[in-house]
């Protein structure tokens, strides 16, 4: 199985990286089994992201870009709204498409993960990036078991403040975003994420 999660993040080649972990241990196999059921769903209802973790606002769009009240799927946008000004280029949104979403069950271990990367608004036809991040940067969210041991994760790679696309007011708003995430201060909102992706509602 940690062979299998290494495969499912993409490998660091430029830029800075990032990893949150946050792990609970349960009492019983059963409870654990169910732990992950319920984390795993979390993982998925990305509309809800925000009420779990207190982190910005999260709204799925399905490709043709309607917002979608459901669980997250391969080939949706994630439409992020944090807080400060937003990419004109991203109507003031960050946005990132989801790449894959694997699930695999083997023995007594299982695991679901989601990989998103930055891409252009669904709505904006110059398909600039509309992210602070270039569109090689990642991100992989895990959550996964391993007998009565559940873990949730985030895995950030090849993050680089997106500066080469967009008008002038969005490369400087990307270099400070970008910047700061650099610097760390993304890690404590991540790090209540995978701590949502476990507990619940903050």
């Amino acid at each position: 199985m940690k062979k299998l999660k290494n495969s499912l993040v993409p490998q660091q080649v430029i830029g800075s990286q990032m990893d949150v972990v946050e792990e609970r241990k349960l009492s019983n196999l059963i409870q654990a089994q169910e732990f992950f059921s319920i984390a795993a769903k979390r993982l998925l209802e990305v509309n809800e992201w925000s009420k779990i973790s207190g982190l910005s606002d999260f709204k799925i769009f399905a490709p043709e870009g309607k917002e979608a009240m459901r669980s997250a799927q391969k080939g949706d946008f994630i439409r992020i709204d944090i807080p400060g000004p937003g990419p004109v280029s991203g109507d003031g949104f960050d946005w990132v498409m989801i790449e894959e979403i694997k699930k695999d069950h083997e023995g007594d271990q299982e695991m679901i993960s989601m990989c998103v990367r930055p891409c252009p608004s669904p709505f904006n036809n110059d398909k600039q990036t509309a992210h602070f991040l270039k569109n090689h940067a990642t991100s992989t969210f895990i959550v996964r078991r391993d007998g009565i041991t559940v873990w949730a994760e985030e895995h950030g790679r090849n993050e680089q403040a997106n500066t080469d696309e967009g008008i002038l007011i969005d490369r400087t708003r990307n270099l400070i975003v970008g910047f700061s995430a650099k610097l760390g201060l993304s890690y404590p909102q991540w790090k209540l994420l995978v701590k949502g992706l476990l507990d619940g509602r903050s």
